[in-house]
């Protein structure tokens, strides 16, 4: 391969990172509905790109479980299914359970009293998050809440977690969008971050299992109607 080549081949990549990234922010907004069907020739003029990238891109999404391939050509936005919202959860609460456990661990492990940087990026999203609560701006505030998780994730630590979680981060910012945020699951964020902070290891374990189990419920509940889950302690 010539570099001439390797460069084409570069600046292709790069345009299908940011046609991929594009396309997500739609989805995530609903801007891109659940269920639209999205036309390769379409997307690449709203996006004003060649058709190349953006056909590289809905592949992508497509593999990270946002898009879904239609039944002859084409794809469209996934629809959840109660079974879908049910494996989401099932997957991410034990993950989510132990990137708290092990971030309170890397927390208590700083025995010099310093704070990690981890730490106030954590801080800054709970603050960024209610401001946008406070203005009703939900899409501001649900990827405030995203970043929380994925905050702890990398406080963490652990780089697998890191990779597994990346696999589902979009897929839950897609359903936590879906949903209804009631102001008791903000309340335990806070309390997530204080056990976090404190180093406290089964209390940040325990509180996150709480937070991810109401989290379904509420989910099943706006998105379904089910009401029999729904632990809802406001």
């Amino acid at each position: 391969m010539t570099g001439s080549d390797a460069a084409k081949g570069q600046g292709r990549a790069s345009l299908s990172a940011q046609a991929r990234e594009e396309v997500r922010l739609r989805i995530v907004d609903r801007r891109y509905p659940m269920g639209a069907r999205l036309v390769e020739r379409e997307v690449a003029e709203e996006l004003r790109m060649s058709r190349v990238p953006v056909r590289e891109a809905l592949r992508a999404l497509v593999a990270e479980g946002l898009l879904e391939l239609m039944p002859h050509s084409g794809v469209r936005v996934r629809s959840l299914e109660r079974a879908d919202v049910r494996y989401l959860y099932e997957v991410w609460e034990p993950l989510a359970v132990q990137a708290s456990r092990l971030a309170a661990r890397a927390v208590a492990g700083c025995g010099d009293g310093t704070e990690p940087p981890g730490l106030s990026a954590l801080r800054e999203s709970l603050e960024r998050a209610e401001q946008a609560a406070a203005v009703d701006e939900g899409p501001r505030e649900v990827a405030e809440h995203t970043a929380f998780h994925d905050g702890i994730v990398a406080l963490s630590g652990n780089p697998l977690l890191g990779r597994t979680m990346e696999q589902l981060s979009w897929q839950l910012q897609l359903l936590f969008g879906l949903r209804e945020e009631p102001a008791h699951m903000r309340a335990q964020h806070a309390e997530i971050f204080r056990h976090i902070a404190a180093g406290d290891e089964e209390a940040a374990a325990a509180s996150t299992l709480l937070h991810v189990r109401d989290s379904r419920a509420v989910a099943l509940k706006s998105l379904f109607g089910d009401t029999t889950l729904y632990t809802s302690n406001q």
